[in-house]
């Protein structure tokens, strides 16, 4: 059985789906630190035929405190952030299919933070098809306290896996000695480079994955899941 496992981002990239879609369970921290400089909260959207970044404001609190720990601010303004996508993408050829979509999800009515991007996982999960089995990591009897690959390695023994597939940006964090010294086989998922027209623009990869779903119908997108390759 292969398992994958990552932090729960918001319309994260669409090698973040590649990965959930390749595995047999996805595992997905909740009880797992907080941190600015990552993807939690916030992400890529084109703008004009930039980059630019969208987030959920956060009530300010402690730096210690777990992603399920943490609280979206009163001062997050859904309808600003929907008019945002919606003016970016307003002549984008699947606005009228996908914005209705987005605006569910973004209208969720839940505050804590880890519960509000979990039901997006799962949303998104649903429109793109992928059947993966998705369980959060809290929920798994294991040492919690542990951490990096004796926290994975852990998991995959709980849940009697195999093979553990990560991202390729763990490849400087993970041996594949460690794993196969514990009976796991280690594999990165390497996405192709995935481009598509963004109106008349330079292509700008690696967007989130609500770029991928304006300029793309859902059967290309299934198609652009499974181009990636297992090293």
């Amino acid at each position: 059985m292969k398992i994958g496992i990552m932090q729960p981002y918001f319309f994260p990239y669409i090698g973040y789906w590649q990965l959930i879609n390749t595995v047999d369970v996805f595992v997905v921290y909740d009880n797992i630190q907080y941190t600015k400089k990552g993807w939690f909260n916030r992400n890529r959207y084109l703008l004009n035929g930039k980059d630019n970044l969208f987030s959920i404001n956060l009530i300010n609190d402690s730096d210690f405190l777990n992603v399920n720990e943490r609280f979206i601010s009163p001062e997050f303004k859904r309808k600003k952030l929907l008019a945002i996508f919606e003016n970016a993408y307003i002549k984008a050829p699947m606005i009228n299919e996908i914005f209705p979509f987005i605006c569910e999800i973004i209208n969720f009515q839940e505050v804590n933070l880890f519960k509000y991007i979990y039901n997006s996982i799962i949303n998104i999960c649903k429109l793109l098809n992928i059947n993966t089995k998705i369980i959060i990591s809290s929920s798994i009897d294991i040492d919690h306290s542990l951490t990096a690959e004796n926290k994975v390695i852990s998991i995959c023994k709980k849940l009697s896996a195999n093979t553990y597939i990560n991202s390729i940006g763990g490849i400087e964090l993970y041996t594949k000695e460690m794993f196969k010294e514990n009976n796991l086989e280690l594999k990165f998922i390497k996405p192709e480079l995935i481009d598509y027209k963004q109106f008349n623009n330079i292509f700008i990869p690696n967007l989130s994955i609500i770029d991928v779903m304006m300029f793309n119908s859902i059967e290309n997108i299934k198609l652009m899941l499974n181009r990636y390759e297992l090293i």
